[in-house]
């Protein structure tokens, strides 16, 4: 039934890809049926990707972290660093990566294969079908899932699995949590842009449809076949929207007419995607509750960055860098904009405040979830950001920065296309992945220089035409809008 959800030609494209199924590869081979969901009657091929006050203070800078990110180059190989063999996390953990090849997740997967995890990537590819069907590319020129795999084995002598399937299809899935047995179970399998799932009816349907129901399959897969392992699912912390009040990590304590009780902290999602992941909360929370599951909910900011160590290991594990309007994340998109000399695109009056945080702070942190586990039955939300930013913000460091460099980088305010508050309050607390171990890169000059040196590197292969935003809050509408999407009119 998925072509009756996803109708047109997101709709055909979509059921096109899951229809050219590649052979997995790894010990096992799993054949995809169709999709069971809903008592067994809708079938589904919903594919995945899966994906704050604010200026850095001189004080602050002094106190980060001495950091460098490294640029791939041609000729240049950066070496793995030595890891111990039988530290924590290396014991054996056997850890399934729901979308794996995706930006947050194939880091993920080398950072925790380094270090003695046994790593299943799950992935259906339909990230890479995104950018065919909207005319989109990374900035980096990335190689196949299957030649990363076989790449990492060669530099690391560590093997990933790799089954190339759909989560949506629930027996695909099956087969996969009975014959890997994972500890773990890393959920970054979903449509991950606010503005995909604005483009039009179909893309919005979709985007509900792929993200609440494959983690639907995940919750029952793991209650039925491996009840003891523990769900870690990437959430966004643009559930929360921006209220007038601190945000908490995921509960928040009321005391209303004379009583008190601890609720989940209120969800004000801005997109059909935001609240994709509104809905997934609230299934994570009652699977704990009825079935006793164990779930981690990571309420991450806005990821920047491209280098980690593991992916500057070899050209041909270099992670995508998205710089559209969207896929690219704000500081990613500022970055190549001040490379290729076009105006920064500061949405209305830039106000908008978010949590930020490097991809390399990422990884660590699905590692220290994964390494502290939440106990069974037990919901805990962690919010998963270093340092808070508004849009202003960003401009002022990527133009002062750029300018240092040579560079003449332009401000410019554009339309927002989005619905959103340009001003306001946010104070998001994230205190608990820190008192984990988090030891966060915060964003100072050496990281700035090495992003924007990168994007200017690889600036030929930029698009100048996806730069501006294509698509309106406002506008979306019945009409397919799959044409006009990546490419703002002018």
């Amino acid at each position: 039934m998925a072509a009756h959800l996803t109708t047109g030609a997101v709709g055909r494209e979509l059921s096109a890809l899951s229809a050219r199924r590649v052979q997995p590869m790894g010990p096992a081979s799993f054949a995809g049926n169709a999709a069971q969901a809903l008592s067994g009657q809708l079938k589904s091929q919903c594919p995945r990707q899966v994906g704050i006050p604010s200026q850095v203070t001189d004080k602050r800078r002094t106190q980060q972290r001495k950091v460098t990110t490294a640029v791939i180059a041609p000729g240049v190989v950066p070496v793995i660093p030595a890891l111990p063999e039988n530290g924590r996390g290396a014991s054996g953990r056997r850890v399934i990566i729901i979308g794996g090849d995706g930006y947050c997740g194939w880091a993920t997967a080398l950072h925790l294969s380094a270090r003695g995890y046994a790593v299943c990537i799950v992935d259906n590819l339909v990230r890479r079908n995104y950018d065919a069907q909207l005319g989109l590319d990374t900035l980096t020129p990335i190689s196949s899932i299957h030649q990363r795999v076989r790449k990492w084995g060669e530099v690391s002598g560590k093997a990933i699995d790799l089954q190339i399937g759909d989560i949506c299809d629930f027996d695909f899935l099956k087969d996969v949590v009975v014959n890997f047995q994972p500890d773990a179970i890393v959920h970054f399998g979903e449509q991950r842009s606010a503005p995909y799932s604005m483009i039009d009816r179909a893309h919005a349907v979709y985007t509900q449809h792929n993200n609440v129901l494959g983690t639907l399959n995940v919750l029952f897969a793991i209650k039925e076949f491996k009840p003891d392992c523990h769900l870690v699912k990437l959430g966004t912390m643009g559930e929360y929207g921006t209220p007038n009040i601190d945000i908490e990590e995921g509960f928040l304590t009321v005391t209303h007419n004379g009583r008190t009780d601890t609720l989940p902290y209120p969800k004000q999602g801005g997109s059909f995607y935001h609240l994709s992941k509104v809905h997934d909360s609230h299934n994570l929370a009652f699977a704990a509750r009825a079935w006793q599951l164990a779930a981690t909910d990571l309420n991450q900011g806005v990821v920047y960055g491209v280098a980690t160590d593991e992916t500057t290991a070899d050209p041909a594990l270099i992670n995508r860098f998205d710089y559209d309007g969207i896929f690219g994340t704000a500081l990613n998109r500022f970055v190549v904009q001040a490379a290729v000399q076009h105006p920064l695109t500061v949405y209305g009056k830039g106000g908008q405040t978010r949590g930020y945080l490097d991809i390399r702070d990422t990884v660590r942190c699905l590692q220290i979830a994964i390494d502290n586990p939440a106990a069974p039955g037990e919901f805990r939300v962690f919010n998963q950001f270093t340092e808070m930013f508004s849009v202003n913000d960003l401009a002022r460091i990527v133009s002062e920065q750029g300018n240092r460099l040579g560079l003449d980088v332009q401000v410019k305010s554009v339309p927002n296309p989005r619905v959103e508050k340009e001003e306001h309050y946010y104070n998001a607390k994230h205190t608990k992945l820190r008192d984990l171990g988090l030891e966060p890169h915060l964003l100072g000059d050496n990281i700035m220089d090495s992003l924007l040196n990168f994007a200017i590197i690889n600036k030929h292969r930029v698009d100048r035409n996806l730069i501006n935003p294509a698509v309106d809050w406002r506008k979306a509408g019945s009409a397919s809008g799959t044409m006009t999407a990546a490419a703002a009119r002018t």
